[in-house]
């Protein structure tokens, strides 16, 4: 398939994981796309408009095409309307380039910027990922767990005795396919979840827990559920990978 010549590039941007690491994070590559696009889909306007703010503020070859105050953000979520976004891709058709960001990390990656993203594809929209941190690949990498297949989860259920039953199907997973088996958790209930990790798993089941990726407090540390049992690790409120592996 080709792409439509006269429409515009829709750019994935990523942002930041853990604040005040812009320079360590965000690559030139970054900086210089921002500074030629003035049309955004984001998660959180807020957030995207600081974003770039400290963008600008950080780098001094950044020269926004345009005001901060005057670029143009459209809010992109799950609520988003499939009849809202193919609104949103009109102007790319008409040849604007936009960016795509999400609240943190990369777009697209449990996001809903993949809701703008395949309507991209149907349009003929020539779709371009950037290089940025993503809190689930670095985890994995630092891991030691297979990389060669894994299955991401998001959120797990809330209710205690559907998230129970879900983590004993992910850990029987692990095993039948030897897959690393990767979620998450709101951070406020980090330390809920480790708890009902520890109460009905193998204790031979592998754990890794990455909290704070990227972040000054960044810990990653994989033992078996047995050994979990005995380290003592702060998770309130710090946003955090988690991860099973049965050999």
């Amino acid at each position: 398939m080709e792409f439509n010549q006269n429409a515009g590039v829709i750019y994935l941007i990523p942002t930041v994981i853990a604040p005040a690491t812009i320079n360590n994070v965000i690559t030139p590559q970054i900086v210089e796309i921002i500074s030629s696009v003035d049309y955004y889909l984001v998660e959180n306007i807020r957030t995207a408009r600081r974003y770039i703010s400290e963008l600008k503020n950080g780098y001094d070859n950044l020269d926004l095409p345009k005001p901060i105050s005057e670029l143009t953000f459209v809010e992109l979520s799950k609520q988003t309307s499939q009849e809202q976004v193919s609104g949103y891709l009109e102007k790319i058709i008409e040849g604007r380039n936009a960016g795509i960001i999400s609240e943190a990390g990369c777009p697209g990656i449990a996001d809903p910027g993949a809701l703008a993203v395949d309507h991209a594809h149907k349009m003929g929209i020539r779709v371009v990922p950037l290089v940025g941190p993503s809190s689930i690949l670095l985890a994995l990498m630092a891991s030691g767990f297979s990389g060669q297949s894994f299955a991401f989860h998001g959120y797990l259920p809330i209710p205690s005795d559907e998230k129970i039953k879900a983590l004993k199907y992910l850990e029987a997973e692990s095993h039948k396919r030897k897959q690393t088996q990767i979620f998450m958790e709101t951070p406020y209930r980090n330390e809920k979840l480790l708890k009902d990790i520890l109460v009905n798993l193998n204790p031979s089941t592998r754990l890794c827990i990455a909290k704070d990726i990227t972040g000054p407090d960044e810990v990653i540390i994989t033992k078996t559920v047995k050994e979990w049992k005995s380290i003592d690790i702060s998770l309130h409120k710090i946003p955090a990978i988690f991860m099973i592996y049965v050999y």
